[in-house]
């Protein structure tokens, strides 16, 4: 342990860059194909080494990511970076395995009425949507993150039980999926509850190395709960390059973790990400040019005064 690193933290942590997919998913404009490559290459320069980098779902439900197919075959995809793709379903998955990709991402729901709203399914008929299109990335060698969206709150049924996100979790993880992400999607979550879902799902089986963590920072506890999370030994923190991001189908979740945030802090605790803040702040600052708005990040604002 380094003379700057908390007692219980990891030596090193694996920061999910989901800004290419969950960031621009919720801008208005429509951000041409040429930007978003560049987006994906610059951030692989600042050393991630997993970009979250597209949806194949239909366009007319998210229209940001029209041009997916567009993109990836577009993408110089480089030795030992990551490149997961959001799928919605079997046919998602078709159009993955044509395009070479090597991990995909599907989007689970613990409360019902998020499942409705942006699946068109309840919670059981989505896990059952997804058993084959799990079993199938896996028959095919891809390794399969499993969202789970609204672990801590939702905008409809508010407070979620945690007996029910343990059960959601638990079912989605044993479709088979290579690891589990759990969403505060509309930013509501506070330490003592991540700690409580983190140690429900570990005593329910699910194995602390296999789950990652995606904060909203909505109440400013994003950094908060992020270190309550690595403190009870998560490795995998998704954030977003300049805070961008929310849900087009949660109107209450604000942006995602900034990833200059989680940099600033990790790198003062002495934990090894390989990202470069310099180089990742200044292409967040080339992003707010291309779409017209300073970034919401207090660290590359304090950095770069952008």
């Amino acid at each position: 342990m380094t003379a700057d690193q908390l007692p219980g933290l990891p030596s090193a942590v694996t920061i999910c860059e989901v800004g290419p997919r969950d960031g621009l998913q919720n801008e208005s404009a429509l951000v041409p194909a040429a930007v978003k490559v560049e987006l994906v290459e610059r951030l692989a320069d600042a050393g991630h080494t997993v970009i979250e980098t597209t949806s194949l779902v239909h366009p007319d439900r998210v229209p940001q990511l029209a041009d997916a197919e567009e993109v990836l075959r577009r993408l110089d995809r480089r030795p030992g970076v990551r490149y997961p793709v959001l799928v919605p379903n079997q046919r998602g998955l078709a159009r993955a395995l044509d395009l070479g990709v090597t991990d995909i991402a599907v989007f689970a729901s613990a409360t019902e009425s998020f499942a409705r709203a942006n699946l068109g399914r309840s919670v059981g008929e989505s896990l059952e949507m997804f058993a084959p299109v799990v079993a199938r990335a896996r028959e095919a060698g891809l390794g399969v993150r499993g969202y789970l969206s609204m672990c801590w709150g939702d905008p409809e049924e508010g407070v979620v039980p945690l007996s029910r996100v343990i059960a959601v979790a638990t079912r989605l993880f044993g479709l088979g999926c290579t690891e589990l992400s759990l969403g505060d999607t509309i930013g509501v979550a506070t330490p003592g509850r991540v700690v409580a879902l983190l140690d429900g799902l570990v005593a329910a089986g699910v194995p602390i190395g296999r789950i990652a963590v995606h904060f909203h920072d909505t109440y400013g506890q994003a950094l908060a709960n992020t270190l309550a999370a690595l403190q009870r030994g998560v490795t995998t923190v998704d954030a977003s390059a300049g805070g961008l991001g929310g849900c087009p189908f949660a109107n209450s979740a604000t942006g995602n973790l900034a990833t200059e945030d989680l940099l600033w802090q990790l790198d003062g605790l002495g934990i090894h990400t390989g990202v470069d803040l310099t180089k990742l702040a200044e292409t967040s600052v080339w992003l707010a040019g291309h779409l017209g708005r300073p970034s919401p990040s207090r660290a590359l604002r304090a950095l770069t005064g952008a």
